[in-house]
């Protein structure tokens, strides 16, 4: 049942020696496999990088021109408030009903020149 340890010891320096020799004959082409495969793998994650970034500033610009648009919207809102505020019928209004002011006699004017 037990094996002699010379022929065992054969087969181990035989296999041993053969993968050394298919080591060396693999090496250079599985270099010559390896680096077109490693350009390919990087050049294809860059340009799926290079892609999202696009699409996240495309939804960035959208998100600042909706942005730019609501302001603008606002900035009519306000200047209208101020026209508004600003008018004479209003302000006399005002005068009159809530601070108790009346129009001035011509004797209390007094013109400035």
């Amino acid at each position: 049942m037990a094996r002699p340890p010379s022929n065992h010891m054969n087969r181990v320096l035989w296999t041993e020696r053969e993968t050394k020799v298919k080591s060396r004959i693999r090496r250079p082409h599985l270099l010559l496999f390896a680096v077109p495969a490693l350009f390919v793998v990087a050049s294809s994650l860059f340009f799926v990088w290079s892609r999202i970034q696009v699409i996240q500033l495309g939804y960035e610009i959208s998100s600042a021109l909706k942005e730019g648009r609501a302001l603008v919207e606002t900035n009519k809102k306000l200047r209208l408030e101020i026209a508004t505020l600003k008018s004479y019928a209003r302000i006399e209004k005002v005068a009159t009903e809530e601070l108790g002011m009346s129009k001035p006699r011509s004797d209390q004017v007094i013109v400035i020149r």
